[in-house]
Formats: C-alpha cells, sequence, structure tokens
C-alpha cells in the first residue's frame, strides 16, 4: 500500500497530472492567467503537503528507535531480561 501512495504522491507523477489537466483547461478556453495560477497554487501545496507529511514519518521513526533504545537501557539496568527470568524459573 505504501508503494502506491508513494507512487501517487511522487512530484514526477503530480507534475504529470497538473500539465494534463492545465492543457485541458487551455483547450476548453479557460483564461491562461487563472490557468497558471491554479497550477502555480496546486504544486505549491502538494510541495508543502508531501514536506509535512515526510518529515512526519522521518520523525515518528526516530521515536520509535529512541523508545526501543530506551527499553533496551530499562532492560540492562533492571536486569529484566529472558536469561534471568528463565533461570529463576
Amino acid at each position: 500500500m505504501r508503494t502506491v501512495f508513494q507512487k501517487l504522491t511522487s512530484r514526477k507523477f503530480l507534475a504529470a497530472i497538473v500539465g494534463v489537466v492545465t492543457g485541458l483547461a487551455v483547450i476548453f478556453g479557460l483564461d491562461e492567467g487563472i490557468v497558471t495560477s491554479v497550477a502555480g497554487a496546486v504544486v505549491s501545496v502538494t510541495s508543502v503537503i508531501a514536506y509535512i507529511v515526510t518529515e512526519g514519518y522521518i520523525d515518528a521513526t526516530a521515536v520509535a528507535v529512541a523508545a526501543e533504545a530506551v527499553e533496551t537501557a530499562i532492560e540492562e539496568l533492571t536486569g529484566d531480561d529472558e536469561e534471568n527470568t528463565e533461570a529463576e524459573e
């Protein structure tokens, strides 16, 4: 699923979509100034959303790594590992 999402949100794919929509708008007689403004706004908003999603993913990964490191440190400090548990039984 992630692969499909990445393909649909890639800059190349979005630029292609904007190009097709822009071409169709010009063919059907919309004002060139309006088409240019809308295309620019779409590209700008898409770039911001892609940046936010990417940074969120990076932050979530960093938090997961930090949480794992904390759990490992706690296990080492308290001696709560599988070997001690098995030896007590």
